[in-house]
């Protein structure tokens, strides 16, 4: 008799550590999530950073073009203008995003945070077990947002960094010596510069 019982106070204790271990590795698990989050809040606010410095960069290059007293001199004085504003457009849309991504990423964080303290909640409260779930799904779907947004900025950024390399370009073709930018040509639908043979031949 005495045998049973201690092995019914042994079964008990086990069951009751196993109890505890599935209740601590249920409230760690939103770490993963939460670390992951923070990667992407970290990432997003050094591009945001990048942006706002490159805001700063082309409207002061923009009040050098306007205020200058040489306009007619410049050489593509209208297209570098017309470029400026055009980047200025692209960039003050990639920061927008960007602000809404992070934005986004802080509260999928939130809801992971949310998420280990229902977990908690659920462990001393059995009737409410439920409540992580939801509350997990809404962290997911706003990290899923954000990671949407932020494939949109990059497809910007590759559009604002065309846009910048189109003009320097052309202003290349018409400072530089003849003899250098004619060994290059431009493929206007591809959007991308290759070497002419005349060019290898020559290096050869």
């Amino acid at each position: 008799m005495l045998v049973l019982i201690i092995q019914s106070f042994s079964a008990d204790g086990e069951q009751s550590l196993s109890s505890t271990i599935a209740f601590l590795t249920a409230m760690i698990t939103p770490a993963l999530l939460i670390s992951a989050t923070g990667s992407l809040v970290l990432s997003t606010s050094t591009r945001l950073g990048r942006v706002i410095d490159r805001v700063r960069d082309l409207d002061k290059r923009l009040a050098e073009l306007i205020t200058s007293d040489e306009r007619e001199e410049i050489v593509l004085y209208e297209k570098r203008v017309a470029a400026v504003f055009d980047l200025l457009d692209k960039v003050t849309t990639r920061s927008r995003i960007l602000q809404k991504a992070q934005f986004s990423f802080y509260a999928g964080l939130l809801m992971f945070v949310l998420t280990s303290l229902t977990i908690g909640a659920a462990g001393l409260l059995n009737d409410y077990a439920w409540m992580p779930v939801p509350v997990g799904l809404v962290g997911i779907l706003c990290v899923f947002y954000g990671s949407i947004l932020m494939m949109a900025e990059s497809r910007m950024a590759t559009a604002t960094v065309n846009v910048e390399m189109d003009i320097t370009w052309e202003l290349a073709n018409i400072i530089a010596p003849k003899d250098i930018s004619e060994r290059y040509t431009y493929n206007k639908h591809g959007k991308h510069r290759f070497r002419t043979k005349e060019a290898d031949e020559g290096e050869d």
